[in-house]
C-alpha cells in the first residue's frame, strides 16, 4: 500500500494542506497508484491552519480534519498523538457544511486515548502568554502547550477522547484541571464543567471513537496519507528553543503509528521555494521587502506578525538531517518565485565565519538547542546564484528528489515530477 507521511520541513505553512489534497483527488492517485481512503494526523491539534481551495472557488482551513476532506469518502483518523479539541471540531465541520461537506463528524475516527484540548487550557496559554510580556513565544493561544504539559505532568488525570462518553470520569478530570490551573494562574475564563461535559457527550456520539488497534484494519483496507503539522524547524526537541512547539513534527509519531500495525511509508518532505514564519523566533533569510502573495496567512493576535523570507537551504538542511532524511521532497509556491526576484541562502556567516550546516545536538538537550537559537540570531544569510531551474536547485540544495511540483493553491496546478521524469 504507497502509504505517504507529509511533513512539513520548514516553519509551517510549507503547504501541507493542499498536497494531502492533492494526493487525495484523482489526480493523485497516480502519485501511489491507487486512491487514498483515510488521512492520519499525527501531532498537533486544533492550532493546525492548512488551507485548501477546491477548483470551484471553495476554501477552508483544515485544523483537525484531515485536508482531503473534500473528496468524498475520504476519512479522517485522531491519532493518540493528536491533542483533540471536541468544541473547534465542531466549529470546523460546520463550516465544512458552509462550503458543500455535509456530515464531516460521521467520517471522523477519534482514539480513545488522544489528550483533550479544553477552555481551561486554552485559557491557561493566553494568561502565560500574557504574563510573559515582550518574551513571548509566539503562541497560538489555542492551549496545545498547556494540554501537551498537562499530560506530560499528570497523565492519569489528563482528559482523554474516550471520557467523553464516561460523563463522572470526565467530570472528575475537568475539576481537577480548572482547579489545578485556578490555584495557580488565578481564575481561568472558561465554561462550567457540567456544559462541557454535556458538549463533550454530544460529540463522542457524533464521531466514532476507537481502540488502538483501529489503524492496523485502516492500513490493510487500503492506502492512507499521514498528516502533519506545524513543521520540523518548530520540533519541540529539534527546533530553535524557546520558540518552538509543544509538539513532535518529525516523521517519528507517524512511523510508530505504521511500525506497530507492520506497515512503513514513503516520507515526503513539503518546502516552500521561500521561506514563512509565524511570530518571533530565529529567521535568517528574512526579508521584509519581499512583497508576496499570501491571501490565508496574516498576523495573529497570538502568534504575532507573518514573516517572509528567501529560500534557507542551511536551515532546511538541518531540519532533514534532525528529521532522519526524506526519501522524497514537494516544493510549493513554484509560481510565486516565477514572479518575485527570491534568491537562495546556502551558506551564513556568523561571528566572521561561514556556516554551511547547522550540527543536530544530544537528542532532547534543549540546552544545546538554545545555543543554536543564539547562534542563528547573530547570523546574517551569504546568497548563491546556483543556477538552473527551482527544483533542481532544491534537489541540489537538500540532497533528495523532488518528487511533486505545485504552481498554484488548487490540485490541478500539480504534477508528480518523478513520475514525469520516468515516462520521458
Amino acid at each position: 500500500m504507497n502509504h505517504v507521511i507529509v511533513v512539513d520541513l520548514g516553519y509551517g505553512d510549507a503547504g501541507k494542506g493542499t498536497v494531502v489534497d492533492w494526493l487525495c483527488s484523482p489526480l493523485g492517485s497516480s502519485f501511489g497508484g491507487e486512491p487514498v481512503r483515510t488521512v492520519v494526523r499525527f501531532n498537533g491539534g486544533g492550532q493546525a491552519g492548512h488551507n485548501v481551495l477546491t477548483a470551484d472557488g471553495r476554501h477552508h482551513t483544515f485544523a483537525q480534519f484531515g485536508s482531503g476532506t473534500f473528496w468524498p469518502g475520504v476519512r479522517t483518523f485522531l491519532s493518540r498523538f493528536m491533542l483533540v479539541d471536541p468544541l473547534a471540531l465542531a466549529a470546523e465541520a460546520a463550516h465544512l457544511a458552509a462550503v458543500g461537506v455535509p456530515g464531516a463528524l460521521g467520517r471522523l475516527a477519534v482514539d480513545a486515548d488522544a489528550p483533550l484540548t479544553t477552555p481551561y487550557h486554552r485559557a491557561a496559554n493566553r494568561a502565560r502568554e500574557l504574563a510573559r510580556g515582550r518574551d513571548r513565544h509566539g503562541s497560538c493561544g489555542m492551549g496545545i502547550g498547556e494540554t501537551a504539559s498537562y499530560a506530560l505532568g499528570f497523565p492519569a488525570d489528563a482528559p482523554r477522547a474516550g471520557d467523553c462518553a464516561a460523563p463522572r470520569v470526565l467530570a472528575r478530570k475537568l475539576r481537577l484541571l480548572r482547579d489545578r490551573l485556578g490555584d495557580e494562574l488565578g481564575p481561568l475564563d472558561a465554561p462550567p464543567v457540567a456544559d462541557l461535559c454535556e458538549a463533550y457527550r454530544a460529540f463522542a456520539t457524533a464521531v466514532a471513537v476507537v481502540d488502538s488497534g483501529y489503524l492496523a484494519g485502516v492500513l490493510r483496507r487500503g492506502r492512507v496519507v499521514f498528516e502533519g503539522a506545524q513543521g520540523v524547524l518548530l520540533d519541540e526537541w529539534r527546533g530553535f528553543h524557546p520558540y518552538t512547539t509543544w509538539s513532535t513534527t518529525t516523521f517519528a509519531n507517524a512511523e510508530t503509528l505504521l511500525a506497530e500495525a507492520g506497515f512503513s511509508g514513503m516520507r515526503l518532505g513539503v518546502v516552500r521555494s521561500y521561506l514563512t514564519r509565524h511570530g518571533p523566533g530565529p529567521f535568517v533569510t528574512e526579508d521584509p521587502t519581499l512583497e508576496l502573495p499570501e491571501p490565508h496567512n496574516r498576523r495573529g493576535d497570538w502568534q504575532g506578525a507573518f514573516r517572509v523570507g528567501h529560500f534557507d537551504a542551511v536551515a532546511l538542511r538541518y531540519a532533514v538531517s534532525v528529521a532522519g532524511g526524506v526519501d522524497a521532497l514537494a516544493v510549493t509556491h513554484l509560481d510565486t518565485v516565477a514572479r518575485r526576484p527570491v534568491r537562495v541562502c546556502d551558506r551564513y556567516l556568523v561571528d566572521g565565519r561561514r556556516v554551511e550546516r547547522l550540527d543536530p545536538g544530544p537528542e532532547r538537550d534543549l540546552d544545546y538547542q538554545s545555543r543554536l537559537t543564539g547562534m542563528l540570531l547573530r547570523a546574517r544569510p551569504s546568497y548563491s546564484d546556483l543556477g538552473g531551474d527551482w527544483p533542481g536547485v532544491i534537489e541540489a540544495a537538500l540532497g533528495a528528489p523532488v518528487a511533486l511540483l505545485s504552481r498554484g493553491p488548487t490540485a490541478a496546478g500539480k504534477r508528480a515530477a518523478l513520475l514525469s521524469r520516468r515516462a520521458a
